[in-house]
């Protein structure tokens, strides 16, 4: 095995598994790639150190500063442990109710947490941090929302991975966050062959599925615009909170994978579009592993309480 010289190294070269026993159709492989393996355990980790590298290069990040970013979670946690690395301070702006997971984690890698209002949810977020980086412009914002080093960060790494490891693939399928990932890894996948499909996975306007948003509620993250991402997206699916937690336990219960709530979303819109095709493979992304997610009870409790639960509480 290699030897590392940093625990940054680590990210990205996630694993692709195959989870076609989950297919809905026999003539249609599904694949999802593992991001939980990165070192702070999601996909974030990517535009985490992405996003800080591009900022040294250019001079918005200087030695000793203090980044700020708003964040429902994994993007803060990936930047935390960054910033524990490389020197920085770092203050993050959450939803006051995230898990008692999310804010631990950020606290136990020397984050700073400032809350914002919970029934505003990310995008209220968002709005907070923009005022405090008004407002304080000696702080780094990065922004994850706006910066094109956060697709960058899938088109230079999780795309060429998925490509390497699978040139067959005929659909993508993600989760609609920021869209960093659908934007970089959707780009990619087109430039190598046009023909792949790119699905995006939303929830209904006004209800909360882990780790997404709907486009519908009035804030289109600037990546999604500046990537075009009304033209590079074949289709977008609607997928409700019930729904991404069966397909959460589908994971656990029928192939083995512990990954978190919109892992179960992205599945759900990967087996749509394997019922959808006639033939071909299948690629979706489990952005986290579940053990953030232990006090959603997602895996022990009655499914109606979950699901209640995850209406009021922000796990992603």
């Amino acid at each position: 095995m290699a030897r590392l010289d940093s625990i940054l190294d680590l990210i990205g070269d996630t694993p692709l598994v195959d989870v076609s026993r989950l297919s809905p159709n026999p003539r249609v492989r599904l694949l999802i790639k593992l991001e939980g393996q990165n070192p702070t355990g999601s996909v974030k980790d990517r535009i985490a150190l992405a996003m800080v590298e591009a900022a040294e290069r250019d001079g918005t990040l200087r030695p000793g500063q203090t980044i700020l970013e708003p964040s429902s979670g994994n993007t803060g946690i990936g930047l935390a442990l960054v910033c524990r690395v490389k020197g920085y301070g770092l203050k993050v702006v959450l939803p006051e109710n995230v898990s008692v997971e999310r804010r631990q984690l950020l606290e136990i890698f020397g984050a700073e947490v400032v809350l914002s209002p919970g029934a505003e949810g990310s995008n209220g977020a968002v709005r907070l941090a923009e005022k405090l980086a008004a407002d304080t412009p000696e702080y780094a914002f990065l922004y994850q929302y706006g910066t094109p080093d956060n697709p960058g960060a899938h088109y230079r790494g999780t795309g060429p991975e998925i490509w390497r490891d699978c040139p067959e693939v005929t659909h993508f399928v993600a989760g609609l966050g920021t869209s960093g990932t659908l934007m970089g890894v959707g780009r990619y996948l087109k430039e190598q062959n046009p023909a792949v499909q790119v699905w995006a996975v939303e929830p209904p306007a006004g209800e909360l599925v882990q780790g997404l948003r709907s486009l519908d509620e009035g804030y289109i993250p600037p990546v999604f615009r500046d990537w075009g991402g009304a033209e590079l997206l074949d289709r977008k699916l609607i997928v409700r909170p019930r729904e991404s937690i069966e397909w959460t336990r589908r994971l656990l219960d029928e192939a083995g994978i512990f990954a978190g709530l919109s892992s179960g979303a992205a599945m759900a819109g990967a087996a749509r579009a394997a019922a959808d095709a006639d033939e071909g493979v299948v690629v979706t992304l489990a952005p986290d592993g579940g053990w953030k997610y232990l006090s959603t009870g997602a895996w022990t409790d009655p499914l109606d309480d979950v699901v209640e639960r995850a209406s009021r509480i922000i796990y992603f």
